[in-house]
């Protein structure tokens, strides 16, 4: 039992390194403009680069097909394609080997048990198989009339890929000997916490989508005034409200701020059941909020610089990882 237990702590931890490194590497992918560089699906085609020159110049040839190239980087390269289709070559990669390192354990633990045992692996497995669809589906939407993807493709993309993030780092939990923390109130701060989380990460996702991050690089103002310049107040309760990059950056900064005040709330409520551990996971976090807003604030102020924002969605997967850890250990008792 012991040995199997460490088998799937290895199993679980090395599938969490694998997701960290591909939503750094696909938030790298957006922020370089790297995502519709492979203009087909690929599914077992693209295991492999392109070997030879040809291959090169085939996928080139495709590329230029689409409105990314013909309204914008029509004075392109060849190696400058290459600089970005290394970047979606190397996430579309990382997928795979995901799906792989998944699948062969799975398939262990399935012969080793039963179905009963893997079901929730198996769900799993199947979402990360469901993200690889979702994947193509957001490239899709800037093949033809339009030279980026959809930033509502995006979002979904993004969400899918924290929610397994969470799953994976969730069934890891319960596969370690954590001494159990008696907390004496039942509360539901962790998981509204965890959801405002989430929501800010969709509204992320439309920021970098529009890149509505390199409109309005002052901080706390949006050009002269709390509220951005360019629209109007009536615009924020539209239906097309999230269509609009300078609402969407207004909502993505006042959510940040939604946020802290909550947090601060649920220090104060914690502070109160006078449990050292769970205080000191609550700080933690709180340190890893503040600096996820001093990076927006920079990202920002340095209009979507890519190393920022590089570092703001880093930093992202730690905060969720934290806030994870946090609900998984006041649930314990």
């Amino acid at each position: 039992m012991y040995s199997q237990n460490k088998f799937i702590q290895i199993w679980l931890i090395s599938i969490i390194f694998l997701l960290t490194f591909m939503i750094i590497v696909g938030g790298l992918t957006r922020l370089t403009d790297s995502g519709l560089s492979i203009t087909e699906w690929e599914l077992f085609k693209g295991f492999l680069p392109p070997l030879s020159q040809n291959d090169w110049l085939n996928y080139f040839e495709l590329y230029k097909n689409i409105p990314e190239y013909t309204e914008q980087n029509y004075n392109m390269s060849l190696s400058e394609f290459k600089i970005i289709f290394w970047w979606e070559w190397a996430h579309r990669f990382l997928g795979r080997l995901i799906g792989i390192v998944f699948l062969i354990p799975l398939i262990y633990l399935f012969f080793k048990h039963d179905f009963n045992f893997v079901k929730k692996y198996v769900l799993i497995f199947l979402l990360i198989c469901f993200q690889g669809f979702l994947g193509w589906y957001m490239v899709s939407s800037g093949l033809v009339d339009r030279v980026d993807v959809s930033h509502y493709r995006l979002s979904i993309h993004l969400f899918v890929a924290f929610v397994i993030l969470s799953l994976v780092i969730w069934e890891f939990l319960l596969n370690i000997n954590l001494k159990k923390i008696k907390i004496n109130f039942k509360t539901y701060l962790p998981e509204i916490f965890l959801f405002l989380l989430f929501i800010q990460l969709i509204l992320g996702a439309f920021v970098s989508g529009m890149d509505a991050g390199k409109i309005y690089n002052n901080w706390p103002l949006m050009g002269q005034n709390y509220y951005p310049d360019d629209s109007y107040f009536s615009d924020l309760f539209k239906l097309n409200a999230f269509d609009n990059p300078s609402i969407v950056q207004f909502i993505h900064r006042n959510m940040a701020y939604v946020i802290l005040i909550f947090y601060l709330f649920m220090v104060f409520k914690f502070s109160k059941i006078k449990v050292k551990y769970i205080n000191n996971i609550i700080y933690i976090i709180g340190i890893i909020l503040f600096l996820q807003i001093f990076l927006g604030i920079l990202t920002l102020l340095s209009g979507a610089n890519i190393f920022y924002s590089s570092l703001h969605q880093i930093n992202t997967i730690f905060l969720f990882s934290s806030s994870i850890y946090f609900i998984f250990r006041t649930k314990q008792n």
